[in-house]
């Protein structure tokens, strides 16, 4: 019944909004495989399989505030993002990433109820897209939940309405939820969630937001408010300093995925206190501006999974070690 009410509440939302920014109308068929990035059904044993969200790549416009699936240049971008982070899942996973009409940049621009009807529209898509995956090629196969900053959204938006099944949660080997907020009341809202502690616990979230020391609000973590995280480097979640000899390496994909620059021992972290955010201690502000309008200086959004790819590469390697270890002991 709540849930019923909840999609009552944004069908209203939509029909005020709606009349100025419309939504892309053309509804994908997860069964064609063209509606998929990345469909890897086949090919050499991986131990678990990641269904990945891609980040937003859409800028939107006034007439059109979600992507249209038949715009072949956004298409291109999303590939293009996809590609960019693909490594960081895949060396032991097969790799599923649907595309869907994701909200465009310009709808965080505005109030969150207004904002929330295209957002919900593209959940539609991603929730789709997860069925028909789990439906048609899961099998039982753990589950890895991997996104990045709307990608991460609608991970945890997945995450709230799906995992609420035991069957589903002892499949979960962790939530990638990087680049957005989770906070203690969603925790609280919906029990079956779990924040990581440490770097091997399983059915899990993960998550974490990058900037520098000076900034106090972002569009992803407002001022006032309080993020969950866990350093990448320690993994920890509380707020000592991870020095960057911890740091295993910054990697710049290109968007076909190959690495063009890596950087050893790139930057240390610590979380904020009081914002719950991730503090990078050793880059220069100017080096690495925040690409996009929605963002101040300081806010290092963009470059989440950049600044700390390898230590999430290897710890995705040992969240499944971790999760086959006690299906076996279970066995």
């Amino acid at each position: 019944m709540q849930r019923f009410s909840r999609r009552l509440a944004i069908c209203f939302l939509a029909a005020v909004f709606l009349c100025g920014c419309q939504a892309a109308a053309d509804t994908p068929n997860y069964a064609d495989p063209d509606n998929w990035v990345y469909l890897q059904t086949a090919g050499k044993a991986r131990s678990a399989d990641v269904f990945f969200v891609c980040p937003t790549v859409y800028f939107g416009d006034e007439e059109t505030c979600n992507m249209s699936l038949s715009d072949e240049g956004v298409r291109a971008d999303f590939i293009g993002a996809v590609n960019m982070q693909i490594g960081i899942y895949d060396e032991d996973a097969r790799f599923f990433a649907p595309f869907y009409r994701q909200a465009g940049l310009n709808v965080y621009e505005m109030s969150p109820a207004e904002r929330e009807v295209y957002l919900a529209s593209a959940f539609r898509d991603v929730e789709a897209a997860f069925d028909y995956y789990y439906e048609h090629y899961n099998d039982g196969r753990p589950i890895i939940l991997a996104g990045f900053s709307q990608g991460a959204d609608m991970c945890l938006r997945l995450m709230k309405d799906r995992f609420n099944s035991e069957k589903m949660r002892r499949q979960l080997v962790a939530c990638y939820a990087v680049g957005w907020s989770i906070t203690e009341d969603e925790l609280s809202q919906y029990p079956y969630l779990k924040f990581a502690e440490g770097s091997s616990d399983t059915g899990v979230i993960i998550s974490f937001n990058s900037e520098a020391e000076h900034v106090t609000e972002s569009v992803i973590v407002p001022a006032g408010s309080r993020t969950l995280a866990i350093n990448p480097l320690s993994w920890e979640t509380g707020t000592g300093t991870a020095d960057r000899s911890l740091n295993d390496g910054a990697c710049f994909p290109d968007t076909d995925g190959t690495i063009i620059s890596e950087i050893d021992h790139f930057t240390g972290a610590y979380i904020d206190g009081s914002r719950g955010t991730l503090k990078v201690t050793d880059v220069m502000e100017a080096d690495y501006p925040p690409q996009l309008d929605i963002f101040e200086d300081g806010v290092y959004h963009v470059y989440d999974y950049q600044f700390f790819y390898r230590d999430l590469q290897e710890n995705v390697g040992e969240r499944i070690a971790a999760y086959t270890a006690q299906m076996n002991e279970a066995a």
